[in-house]
C-alpha cells in the first residue's frame, strides 16, 4: 500500500496557550475581591480567572502579564484574552491590551491504522525516542517546526507546536514515516 495524498486526517486542536500584557500594574487582592469567577492564590502570587465563553482559564500576575489556556483556536484565544482585558478594565484598572501572542498549541489526531513503535523508532533513531518503561508513546521532535509529536501504538498522535500551522505541517511530515511502520492486520 502506498500512502495516498487523499487521506483526510482530523486534527483536533484541544488547547491553545497564549500570553499578553496589560501595560499596567495589577492589584491581585482587588481582582480577588471584586472580580467574578476568580481564585486568589497569594502564596503563588497570582489570580486565576475563568471565563465561560470562550471557555478559558487565565493566570494573572501583578506585573500585568496574563497567560490564557483552554482555547480551541487561535481566534478564540485572542477573543478570550481581549474579554479578560475588558473584565479588568471594568474592575478599574487602566488596562491596554498589548503583546498578544500564541505560545503553544496542543492537538490530537487519530490515524486509521496502528503503529509498530519499535520499528518506527529504529527507522528514525536520532530524532525519535521510545522508552516503554517511562512513557507508552514514542516521541518525535521536529526542530525546524519547533514541534513535538507523541506517537501511540493505537495510532493516536498528540502534537504540540508554537502555532496551528506548524502542528498541521508536523502531521503532514510524520504521516509517511508512520504509514511505513503500520501494523498489518493478521
Amino acid at each position: 500500500m502506498e500512502p495516498s495524498n487523499d487521506v483526510a486526517l482530523d486534527i483536533i486542536v484541544t488547547n491553545v496557550v497564549s500570553v499578553f500584557r496589560t501595560r499596567c500594574h495589577l492589584n491581585l487582592r482587588t481582582i480577588g475581591l471584586e472580580g467574578t469567577n476568580v481564585i486568589y492564590k497569594p502564596e503563588v502570587g497570582k489570580v486565576l480567572m475563568k471565563l465561560r465563553k470562550p471557555r478559558i482559564t487565565a493566570s494573572i500576575w501583578s506585573s500585568g502579564k496574563i497567560i490564557c489556556t483552554g482555547a480551541t483556536s487561535e481566534e478564540e484565544a485572542k477573543l478570550g484574552a481581549r474579554r479578560l482585558a475588558r473584565c479588568l478594565q471594568k474592575i478599574g484598572f487602566k488596562v491596554r491590551f498589548s503583546d498578544f501572542k500564541v505560545v503553544n498549541v496542543l492537538a490530537v489526531c487519530s490515524l486509521p491504522f496502528q503503529i509498530r513503535l519499535i520499528e518506527f523508532t529504529k527507522n528514525n533513531r536520532p530524532i525519535a525516542s521510545y522508552e516503554p518503561e517511562i512513557h507508552p508513546a514514542a516521541t518525535y521532535r521536529i526542530k525546524n517546526l519547533r514541534s513535538t509529536v507523541q506517537v501511540f501504538s493505537t495510532g493516536n498522535i498528540t502534537v504540540t507546536g508554537p502555532n496551528v500551522q506548524s502542528v498541521a505541517s508536523a502531521v503532514e511530515q510524520i504521516y509517511p514515516l508512520l504509514f511505513e511502520c503500520q501494523k498489518t492486520l493478521s
